[in-house]
């Protein structure tokens, strides 16, 4: 790789919204389409849906807020 986000595969927790996507794109081999995109919104935006508040347990309420407005930053672009 020669792009620059080579320093992205070495990351555990992004630290950037360039290296969420790229955990999420690359690492993980999801396409963020419209309807994931969505879908994680309505989950993540839900701090009582189960799934979000397992997210939270695991990873702390900060990080779900900055997750969530990655996603939303990500369903303006996509």
């Amino acid at each position: 790789m020669n792009d620059g986000t080579e320093r992205y595969e070495k990351e555990f927790f992004p630290s950037n919204y360039a290296g969420w996507r790229y955990c999420i794109e690359v690492k993980c081999s999801q396409a963020l389409t419209p309807e994931s995109v969505k879908a994680r919104i309505t989950i993540l935006g839900d701090s009582q849906h189960e799934e979000s508040r397992r997210f939270a347990s695991l990873y702390s309420h900060p990080w779900r807020e900055q997750v969530l407005a990655w996603f939303q930053r990500a369903a303006a672009e996509v």
